[in-house]
This record gives structure tokens, sequence and C-alpha cells, in this order.
């Protein structure tokens, strides 16, 4: 049974600095904190209204997806919308729609889990351990808020080390002040996902007694997987190894025997959004399948996939990870192959996969290899049992350290595109997003998303401060 999200929350900001006058206005559809925190009930509407906007389509619906995919190297994103065009040809302006709207939403989930945190301790009737557990919900939901925004709007930590400017850290209870933030440090940022995260698994389960919550809510099995590619993108080995450690250590991770565990709620996911056909993040302008699906299968074939990713896929024969394609006509009117991974384009009941059990053992191969001169013989054990025989393929020898590496990171992008990861691995891995495009070089102005102008001619805080080259 699919886990159902419910939107019951208080004052619902429509962006994080829009005027004063919209900002006092209560939606409608919501109700008061007086009686949302009012009893268990309400209470847990309200953590399930995080979860619910964290599933709409500008957060892990699958816009930012299957950008991190398409500006990446991926995805051909052949679509017609200017504004994703923008930034596929990285010639995006601070005034992009698509931009604003994600940055908008991202700060949605921040203020609703703001409020969960501040209010649950006042609910009658909820327990000690049922007030920390949802609270601790709520961090691990506002660190994948953060971490994603830092991810796009930010330079990544190997540019500047982390002391570049990332986004606003808004961490209080909205009483209706309206207070203009400065934007914080990507280390900052990431310093409080570590904190959230930190706190956060130290409070949840380990597991529900639904398969649906198990793998849709969060866990501690969870937090600590998002420490762990937290970790990766920094750099810190050990800590990455130490969080992927951790979450297989649940005992409720595998990885699956085959390919088709996608939406399936098995031990292959650690962190699913989950979706049905009456309950999904799909808006009028897409979804994962409308995206990903050829028009004859009722998507608007906008992101097949790229030559680069064919070759990928091609330079050894007989990877079953390549047989999950199918053929069709693209939105540019000629014939390309897309991911089977979202079938669903009609109903878009499909999943949003958020964190996978291969990854997490990716994480820990690359951060084992990382910290050690000479090839790690558990990561090699990690990349041929776990990774290639599933795929079909022969075991690699490796006989350095980078060459484990290299062979760790070709795995990594053909075991999770369509999944979001393609730009910010190679970024992180300081190489260009596209090849014969300048623009795309690692370290370039339109890799990372411009601060919204909305946001900026709205909040004296962030005047002064957009993005290079915007």
């Amino acid at each position: 049974m699919k886990l159902k999200y419910y939107i019951i929350t208080s004052a619902l900001v429509l962006s994080l600095f829009g005027c004063k006058k919209e900002l006092e206005k209560l939606p409608q559809q919501d109700l008061s904190d007086q009686l949302v925190f009012n009893s268990p009930a309400t209470a847990l509407g309200a953590l399930r209204g995080v979860y619910s906007t964290a599933q709409t389509f500008d957060f892990y619906g699958s816009l930012p997806q299957v950008m991190g995919d398409y500006m990446g190297n991926n995805v051909d994103f052949v679509g017609t919308f200017p504004t994703l065009q923008e930034l596929n040809t990285f010639s995006s302006v601070s005034t992009n729609g698509n931009v604003a709207t994600m940055w908008q939403v991202h700060y949605q989930v921040i203020t609703r889990a703001n409020t969960v945190i501040f209010k649950i301790n006042d609910v009658p009737g909820l327990s000690a351990a049922e007030k920390s557990q949802y609270a601790a919900e709520a961090k691990f939901l506002r660190a994948l808020a953060y971490f994603q925004l830092a991810n796009f709007f930010a330079q990544p930590y190997q540019v500047n080390s982390g002391t570049n400017l990332a986004v606003p850290l808004v961490l209080e209870y909205f009483d209706g002040t309206i207070k203009y933030p400065s934007r914080n440090t990507l280390n900052q940022v990431h310093a409080q996902i570590v904190q959230d995260l930190t706190e956060a698994a130290a409070a949840l389960p380990q597991s529900y007694t639904d398969a649906a919550e198990t793998r849709g809510r969060a866990t501690k099995g969870a937090a600590f997987a998002l420490l762990s590619r937290l970790y990766l993108y920094r750099e810190e080995w050990a800590k990455a190894e130490s969080a992927a450690r951790s979450t297989l250590a649940q005992g409720i991770y595998d990885t699956a025997p085959n390919y088709a565990f996608y939406s399936g709620n098995t031990s292959e996911d650690v962190f699913t959004i989950q979706n049905s056909a009456i309950d999904n993040g799909r808006t009028g302008s897409g979804g994962w399948a409308s995206y990903y699906n050829p028009a004859a299968l009722g998507g608007r074939g906008d992101a097949p996939f790229s030559q680069d990713l064919i070759n990928a896929y091609t330079s050894e024969p007989g990877d079953k990870r390549y047989n999950l394609k199918i053929s069709g006509t693209a939105a540019d009117g000629l014939p390309h192959l897309f991911t089977s991974k979202f079938p669903d384009a009609v109903n878009n009941s499909d999943n949003s996969p958020v964190i996978r059990t291969t990854e997490v053992y990716l994480n820990l191969a690359e951060a084992l290899a990382r910290q050690n001169t000479i090839p790690n013989a558990e990561a090699i054990t990690i990349l041929n049992t776990r990774i290639r025989n599933r795929a079909g393929l022969l075991p690699k020898a490796v006989a350095t350290q980078q060459a484990l590496i290299d062979a760790l990171l070709i795995e990594r992008r053909k075991e999770l595109a369509f999944e979001g990861h393609s730009r910010m691995d190679l970024l992180r891995n300081r190489q260009a997003l596209r090849s014969g495009n300048a623009a795309a070089a690692f370290g370039g102005a339109k890799t990372i998303l411009p601060i919204p102008q909305r946001e900026i001619d709205n909040n004296p805080g962030l005047q002064g401060q957009q993005n290079t080259g915007y």
C-alpha cells in the first residue's frame, strides 16, 4: 500500500521572501497552528504535509532530478521549454521561472519542517518518543532540502573548499515576523545538514510496520545514507565510509538480484518518495515518466539517452542495465532511446528514488578506494560482486588506486543514470558537465543556478549576493 501524504500545515510561505502582505495570508486549505498541533492525528498530518511538499514536481517530483541528468552528460534534452533549454545550454538568466519555483518549493519544505520541529512538543497526547521521532523526520526532510538547494545554487566544495556562498539558512519557526537573511557559506549549510541528520539518526526508527513507510518515511538508515553522500561530496572519505557502514548495519538493506525493483519498496530502497495514481508530484508540465517516455507511451519525449551514455553502456557487451530502455520518437521528432525506469506516463505512479542501497555500496567502495593508495580489496569486491555481477559483466581487474576509482565512477554513472546524480558526480570530480561547451567547464558560472531575481528584489539581505555571471 502506498504511503499517503496529506497537507495540513500552518502558514504557507509561497516564497521565502515575498511581500509582507502575501506572507500574512493564511491559505484557505490550511489550519492554524493552534488547531494543527492540538492532537496527535493533526500533528501527524502536519508532518505528512512536509512529505507531501517534498513529493511535488519542483522538489522530488522529477524536475530537479531531470535537470541533474541533462545538465550532466546522461541526457540529451530535446524539449521545447525555453526556461529548461536555457539551463541545458548554460545560458540561463536570473528571471528563469523554473528556477524561481524550485527555490520557492524548497523553502516551503524547509518552512513546514521548521513548524513541525518547533511545535511538536506542544502536542497533547503524543509520547516523548513520538515527539522526538516526528521532529527527527522533519529534520531529515529539512536536510534533504538544504542539500539539494546547495547542490544547485552553490559551486561545489571542490571550487573554494566550501567558503563560497550557498543559500540562506532559515531555521526558525515563522511567526509572521519578516526577516531578510543573507546567504550562508556552503560550509555553514553543510554543517547544518550534518547536525540535522546526526540528530535525526539518533531519534528515527530503524523501520516501520508498513513496508511502504519503511521505504517512504525517514529512518536511521536513510539519515546515515544521506550523510554518506554529503561526506563523499566533501571528500571526507573516512566519514563517508562510516556513514555508509552505519546504513548497511541496520540490516534491512541489500542490493536487489536484478533490475525489477523500481517502485517496489524492497531492500534496494533506502528512501523513496511514494507516489500512486492519485497521489503524485506531477503537474501539467511534467513528471518522471512524462520526461522519460516518448509521446506514443504518454510522455513528452524530452529527455532521451545522450550518445555519451549509450557509449558508456555499450563499451562492454552484455550490460543488463542497457536493457532498461525503450525506443520511440522524441520531442524533436527523431527516434531516440529512453529509460524504462519510470514507465507510467499515464498515471505517474512511479516512485521517486532518493537513496538506493546500490548508491550506499558505491559510496562505501569509493570512500575505501580514496583512502588507500593500493587498490582496496573490499572496494574491489563491491565493484565486482555487488555491481558488475548483477549487470552481467565479468570481474574487472584494477592495478592502481586511480584505476579502481575510475571503474567505480563508471559503474556509478551506469547504475544511477536518470535518477539525478550526473551533474554533481561530474562537478565533485572536477569534470566539465558537457564536452564542447566552454560554459559547462568545472567552476563555470552557469553550471550553477542563479538566485531568483524576485528573491533579490524582495530581500535586502540577498542584494549584492547574486551568483557570478548572472
